[in-house]
């Protein structure tokens, strides 16, 4: 006996069909993707300043420049926690490890003082930044990012600043931030830049 037409159940077929087509391409997109983890937690070291002209500084001078580093300091925190892709340590679990490398090394030269304070602080990266400033108009703020385990370098990037303001340090930390959050995103997406 042959079935009669019916609109209504070759709709309710096409919907089964739509909804299984769509499944399936679901699957393969969520499959062929990397899920990403969640935030990486990082420890972030005060930034240092090398400053090439330190003996002609006047007092005010440096006094504008502390302020500028600890600023800078706090905006790559801050920035990088904002991100939702870092979850930054508290540094002061470990302020007695800093002090005491600190007093015996530049913390921006040593090979180990950052992955020291990331073992102590539980972290799965540790940072360190600095700015090199050459003259009022030329200065250029650095970060590098460390697997706390290995000790590889998974991130290394310089930017250029134009102008001794707070307004220019504050821009070259927006930009270095970026450049770390897109490598990272990269990254995890199979993409691998370069350090």
């Amino acid at each position: 006996m042959r079935r009669r037409f019916s609109p209504r159940a070759w709709l309710a077929h096409g919907v089964r069909v739509s909804c299984v087509i769509v499944a399936v391409i679901a699957g393969f997109g969520w499959g062929a993707a990397p899920a990403w983890a969640g935030p990486v937690s990082i420890a972030v070291m005060n930034c240092v300043l090398i400053d090439d002209n330190a003996a002609y500084n006047d007092a005010e001078t440096n006094r504008i420049q502390a302020a500028r580093i600890g600023m800078i300091s706090d905006a790559v925190r801050a920035q990088l926690d904002a991100s939702q892709r870092y979850r930054v340590a508290d540094n002061s679990p470990a302020a007695g490890l800093i002090a005491k490398l600190g007093a015996q090394q530049d913390l921006s030269t040593c090979d180990n003082c950052a992955r020291q304070v990331g073992r102590e602080l539980g972290v799965q990266q540790a940072a360190v930044c600095w700015v090199q400033k050459v003259s009022n108009l030329i200065l250029n703020l650095n970060l590098r990012v460390e697997d706390v385990a290995s000790g590889k370098t998974l991130f290394q990037r310089s930017v250029d600043i134009r102008g001794n303001t707070d307004l220019s340090w504050r821009r070259g930390a927006t930009a270095l931030v970026g450049l770390l959050v897109e490598a990272d995103a990269a990254h995890a997406s199979g993409t691998h830049a370069a350090p």
